[in-house]
């Protein structure tokens, strides 16, 4: 009976052995894949991945705004907070402004700087709505 078992946990084993070895090859060839390719001049390149047209005044704010505006973060006043009110009454392309060129604590286009003048436009009526 001792063989028997000895025989089973062995016939286990190697198959536990193996299919690890499969697992740990697939690993191995995700971590050896390229990040990028080379092109070489004069070569059709592939298509950019890029954006596909301008984000929405929600979409901004949640990805590159939120940080300070949603949390409060350096005196940054809240969407839809009162806070907005004496930014506003200095006039909405004085707000674009600052929000283009960075003012105090406020870094030049917040921390999205790849948004386009309109997307940051859009972002700033997105925060000051109700307000």
């Amino acid at each position: 009976m001792t063989k028997f078992t000895l025989a089973i946990a062995l016939l286990l084993t190697t198959f536990g052995i193996h299919a690890s070895a499969d697992a740990d090859k697939e690993a191995l060839a995700k971590r050896l894949a390229p990040v990028g390719q080379v092109y070489v001049a004069g070569a059709a390149a592939a298509p950019a991945a890029g954006a596909s047209g301008p984000r929405s005044g929600e979409k901004v704010y949640q990805t590159a705004c939120f940080a300070c505006h949603g949390t409060g973060a350096l005196n940054a006043p809240k969407k839809g907070d009162a806070a907005w009110k004496p930014r506003l009454e200095q006039g909405y392309d004085t707000l674009l402004k600052h929000a283009i060129e960075g003012i105090r604590n406020m870094p030049a286009r917040g921390t999205c700087g790849d948004c386009s003048d309109d997307e940051l436009a859009a972002a700033i009526k997105f925060m000051t709505e109700g307000v």
